[in-house]
């Protein structure tokens, strides 16, 4: 983190002055007095594994690492983490909870404890001791965090912004001098853009951020919803037909072979020059700012937030993440005290940095990071948790909402409908069949 200077630190004040400054011996002892203060005192011989989604930004992953490895120390934690796919993390989460064995900690996303809402520990206390510290929650994280009965049964980490992503010079090209800021002129660029060969693309497959958060944008924004503030199912509307519609005529102008796209496709296919335009987070810059063959990419792309649409107010979905406990742990004060160190300011705004912008805070005292300064282009994904509605929409973002969400329902809506398999009133009515059947 060389460019995280303390001059520069010392610009958002002292607090985050002092986290920048501590490296090495000097995070660590901080580390043990943190530890001897604390609220929860980690069982004697206590052993934790925490399984987390693979990192899209190395540094994150290193700095994340670092803290674990501090708070080891400094406790006698032993720690093991384990990474896997975003894919894999919540099918791995749900067997976990169903046999009741498994990693003591997982770091997943959305609403993944609400899945399971029962198998998880309470961590109420954590929640709280946070919130007043560190000025309290952003709405969406307290969603995604409580349970049913006001129980929290998540720490929710951060936000990983989902945007559009784009090539300036090809946005130029077909007569744009900024990204279109309304669902009519987006499809309009999007037309123009594969005119000229540089077609855009998004996930009509199973990827369960990338293709999830457009759709759920998409619908929103036409005046869909999938139910209502009680939680009936309302999907079957004329604003889910309009949403379709538009999904597929923006889906005429995107480069082949997006029905088969997981979360790492857009990548690949964004840095490898065949389309330029997509929606994701800040890991195609980074990679392309981090690469010297990819070097020219990253100086010709920008971001933008999602078009409004008939709405007329922004309906974005961002891809939260969050930190539960397993119930079946034999060291619910060592989960407890991990989970509260790794969201202090002394480490977490170092980790944030150190994201690169990938991630964005959910308590409202990390706001003047850096991060969100430094780089123009990092910007527009710092108020990811504050601008993000919830996965239940009008909803509850609950069990039913997260069962939803990982079932691809709407996903799925979109596909038939796009593809040609079902016309709107068929692919509708299979959703709202599959909705009923989760909301009964």
């Amino acid at each position: 983190m060389t460019s995280l200077t303390r001059r520069g630190l010392m610009k958002v004040g002292a607090g985050l002055a002092t986290a920048g400054a501590f490296t090495g011996s000097a995070f660590l002892e901080w580390a043990k007095a943190w530890a001897q203060t604390a609220p929860w005192t980690p069982e004697r011989g206590a052993e934790l594994s925490l399984l987390r989604w693979r990192y899209f930004v190395q540094a994150e992953d290193e700095t994340f690492a670092a803290a674990v490895d501090a708070f080891a120390k400094a406790s006698g934690v032993k720690i093991n983490i384990i990474r896997e796919s975003t894919d894999d993390v919540q099918p791995k989460a749900s067997v976990a909870a169903n046999i009741g064995t498994g990693p003591d900690l997982f770091w997943g996303f959305y609403s993944l404890p609400q899945l399971f809402p029962n198998q998880c520990l309470d961590l109420t206390d954590v929640a709280d001791y946070l919130s007043q510290k560190y000025g309290g929650w952003a709405p969406s994280a307290i969603a995604y965090g409580k349970a049913a009965g006001n129980r929290w049964t998540g720490i929710p980490r951060s936000f990983q912004g989902s945007i559009i992503n784009y090539r300036i010079s090809s946005l130029r090209m077909a007569g744009y001098s900024k990204f279109p800021e309304t669902t009519a002129e987006f499809l309009n660029y999007a037309k123009a853009m594969k005119a000229n060969g540089t077609p855009g693309g998004m996930s009509l497959g199973h990827a369960t951020t990338d293709a999830n958060n457009w759709i759920y944008w998409c619908l929103w924004t036409h005046g869909g919803n999938m139910v209502d503030e009680n939680d009936k199912v309302i999907i079957n509307s004329p604003e889910t037909q309009k949403a379709l519609v538009f999904a597929k005529q923006l889906y005429e102008q995107m480069a082949p072979g997006v029905l088969s796209w997981n979360d790492a496709s857009n990548n690949k296919a964004f840095l490898g020059n065949e389309v330029h335009w997509t929606n994701n987070a800040i890991g195609i810059y980074v990679a392309a700012k981090r690469d010297p063959a990819l070097r020219k990419i990253a100086e010709d792309m920008d971001h933008a937030h999602w078009p409004i649409g008939p709405i007329g107010r922004a309906t974005e979905l961002h891809i939260g993440t969050i930190l539960l406990a397993m119930r079946y742990t034999k060291y619910p004060q060592a989960c407890k005290a991990l989970l509260a160190f790794i969201m202090e300011a002394d480490q977490y705004n170092r980790w944030l940095f150190a994201s690169q912008g990938n991630q964005s805070h959910t308590l409202h005292a990390y706001e003047t990071n850096p991060v969100w300064t430094e780089d123009p282009k990092n910007a527009p994904f710092r108020d990811a948790a504050k601008r993000s509605l919830t996965v239940g929409g009008l909803g509850a973002a609950g069990e039913k909402a997260a069962n939803a969400f990982f079932d691809f329902v709407l996903v799925d809506m979109f596909a038939n409908y796009c593809t040609g398999r079902e016309d709107a009133a068929s692919a509708i009515k299979m959703a709202e069949r599959q909705l009923q059947r989760i909301y009964r």
